[in-house]
């Protein structure tokens, strides 16, 4: 067991409540765990046992400082679903000893133009994301849900239905709505054919949403080995891309592809499977940009969008149209000291399909 390390005492630690998790200490280092504090609720925030924490491979990428904007101790985590324990005085949304869950976002100026639409992920004044960018409103950067408990506004909390098993909820706070609302935005629906790149954690969502949304749902992989798993999750077809004749089989088909690829690829492999005016999303990050002829977009008016997750509004939906459709990730749920060999695996795409954190085996 790693020693335990101790956030530093101040003046103001009896004036907050004492937290304990695990967390990064330094980009080159591996979890550990770490007593700190959060901020007494304030009178809209509400204070929430967390119960469960998904991992996602962002939280790996931040860990190591990939992207150049980490700050030590990090306690990761954005996929937390729990019970409420405390609200402040001027709290409506929720009581204690509801089902809730946080996302990836804890807060947003509130009033730019685009959160006044419902976009808060795209905050013109900058989203403040769990464990990433400092909270709007005095509190600095928020650990994580890698933890015991968080405190978080109402305004960024959102309901969970309590017939649904939390531990397979949590990573619907983010693979789900990944997916969920660049479906929504393209009004997937019944009579239309969608691609799905990838079954990982974000296309295993994908899969189900869309089949659930009525539409025709085709896995394009490259591995022949997951053809049984893509049905198993409610796709109509599996396409091996490495193949020709089934990709040919294929071609102008579908009317829109959710890409959830991370790795670098050909673009323009999979837009030729669009059919006219089709639409191709884009959730993965690959290191290189990509190569896109205009004509492979002019000829046949289709295109390319990027989404990022969704507002709190639409969370709200997603998570409410998966508690009507029975929808939940498929997870293996795991000890935190388990922990890095969780990530060892993430790296090797050995899970199906999302790694999730029993929150009460954080001593």
């Amino acid at each position: 067991m790693p020693e335990i390390q101790e956030a530093p005492v101040g003046s103001l630690t009896s004036m907050r409540l004492p937290s304990k998790g695990y967390a990064a200490m330094a980009p080159s280092e591996k979890l550990v765990p770490w007593n700190f504090t959060r901020r007494l609720p304030r009178p809209h925030d509400v204070l929430v046992e967390i119960k469960y924490c998904g991992i996602c491979h962002t939280d790996i990428h931040f860990i190591r400082n990939d992207f150049g904007m980490s700050t030590y101790p990090l306690v990761p985590g954005h996929e937390m679903v729990g019970i409420v324990k405390e609200i402040g005085d001027k709290v409506s949304k929720f009581k204690v000893g509801d089902t809730v869950g946080i996302g990836c976002l804890v807060d947003s100026c509130r009033e730019c133009e685009n959160c006044k639409q419902d976009l808060e992920q795209y905050c013109v004044n900058g989203p403040s994301f769990t464990y990433i960018s400092p909270e709007k409103h005095g509190d600095g950067i928020i650990p994580g849900g890698y933890s015991n408990q968080i405190v978080c506004d109402e305004d960024f909390v959102l309901r969970v239905a309590n017939h649904l098993p939390l531990e397979r909820v949590a990573p619907l706070l983010c693979a789900g709505i990944t997916t969920y609302s660049p479906l929504r935005r393209s009004n997937v629906g019944k009579g239309q054919k969608v691609g799905v790149v990838g079954l990982g954690g974000l296309g295993h969502m994908g899969v189900k949403l869309a089949a659930a949304m009525g539409a025709e749902v085709t896995v394009l992989s490259t591995s022949a080995s997951k053809a049984a798993d893509a049905a198993g999750l409610g796709a109509h077809k599996f396409i091996l891309t490495n193949d020709e004749e089934q990709v040919k089989s294929v071609q102008l088909y579908f009317d829109f592809i959710l890409n959830t690829l991370a790795a670098d690829h050909d673009y323009n492999f999979y837009l030729s499977m669009l059919k006219s005016r089709g639409t191709m999303a884009c959730v993965g990050v690959p290191h290189e940009p990509a190569h896109i002829p205009a004509a492979n977009l002019i000829w046949n008016g289709k295109s390319v969008a990027g989404s990022l997750i969704g507002g709190i509004a639409e969370t709200q939906e997603m998570l409410d149209f998966c508690a009507a459709h029975n929808i939940t990730a498929d997870i293996e749920l795991i000890n935190i000291k388990d922990i890095e060999k969780a990530f060892e695996r993430i790296e090797k795409k050995d899970v199906k399909f999302r790694f999730v954190i029993d929150i009460a085996t954080i001593e």
